[in-house]
């Protein structure tokens, strides 16, 4: 299905609020949504996926998406001359999804590439008869440089698959292709032991995951539903605000994401800078969804729990409206 049947399926779908309230709670959860209307994957299509990507991803009940992570492994990343791990920002994904009324399955992907490998895989997707929906920076500052690009597609579950599986068969993307990350020795530090966690945790009010020397914060957007190809977008398939922390307590990096509505977009950056983090990109993730949703993406550089206030401080804002709104 082409971009105009993905914009008209959109439209028609259309957007519902939940809710009027911020999408983060004032207590302490794990992150993710439980709104439950999307009909589930089965186990044969959640397999099929696998076998033609040569990888098991991981099925979220709560949000019927079969999520594969895409970790650029191959390669090694230095921001501002300092090394950092894969897993602070330089992990690709792809998922699945039904939509709402579980006649098609959505496919969305974002993935890590180097500049020489952009127009490669825009000729590969488009062979594969899948589309590109976004090309964009992460970062400021980082060596090599990276550039991410969001691919989608809507149809038969295994026939996405395996549309998705040709268009990356020639890349570091696929897993086959890919060196498995080295496993953590006993004396490799994880993000638990060079991060205070409670602290953190208390600071953003959510729990966030350990991925080896890094912590995460995945947060979705519980107070908004955005519908886009006729799926219901949540935080497995990528509407997520996020927040990765590398390096130590005392002096960590942060990256991340937050995932606006258009009026809380000057807000968010107003309070990010306030907070001395970088703005390091404002772009689009997606096509034809309802409501419109814009993405940011942040740096910085400093004690852990300072890069934490001003994520939660954006995060605050999320769900209000623009002071220059009626």
């Amino acid at each position: 299905m082409k971009r105009r049947s993905f914009l008209q399926t959109a439209v028609v779908a259309g957007a519902i609020p939940l809710c009027t309230t911020s999408g983060v709670s004032p207590d302490i959860k794990t992150s993710g949504s439980n709104i439950g209307k999307t009909p589930a994957l089965s186990v044969v299509e959640q397999d099929a996926i696998a076998s033609a990507l040569g990888k098991k991803g991981v099925y979220n009940e709560a949000q019927a998406t079969y999520n594969v992570p895409l970790p650029r492994n191959d390669l090694q990343i230095t921001v501002k001359g300092d090394p950092v791990p894969i897993p602070f920002g330089f992990g690709g994904w792809v998922a699945f999804k039904k939509t709402l009324d579980g006649k098609q399955t959505v496919m969305m992907s974002d993935t890590v590439l180097l500049e020489t490998e952009v127009n490669p895989l825009i000729d590969a997707t488009l062979a594969a008869g899948l589309e590109v929906g976004a090309i964009h920076n992460h970062f400021f500052y980082e060596q090599p440089r990276i550039f991410y690009m969001h691919l989608h597609g809507m149809g038969d579950t295994i026939e996405l698959a395996k549309k998705y599986a040709q268009a990356i068969s020639r890349t570091k993307l696929l897993p086959a292709n890919q060196p498995e990350r080295p496993l953590s020795s006993n004396t490799t530090p994880t993000g638990k032991e060079l991060f205070d966690l409670p602290a953190l945790d208390e600071i953003i009010n959510y729990k966030g995951v350990v991925n080896g020397p890094t912590y995460k914060y995945t947060i979705g957007r519980n107070d908004v539903q955005v519908v886009a190809m006729g799926a219901e977008i949540t935080a497995a398939i990528g509407l997520n605000s996020w927040a990765s922390f590398a390096g130590r307590q005392e002096d960590a990096h942060i990256a991340g994401d937050i995932a606006m509505l258009e009026g809380e977009v000057n807000n968010v950056v107003r309070a990010l800078r306030n907070n001395k983090l970088e703005v390091v990109a404002l772009h689009h993730h997606m096509l034809g969804e309802q409501p419109r949703t814009i993405f940011l993406h942040y740096y910085g550089r400093g004690p852990a729990t300072d890069l934490a206030k001003g994520f939660r401080t954006a995060l605050d804002l999320l769900g209000k409206k623009s002071d220059k709104q009626n």
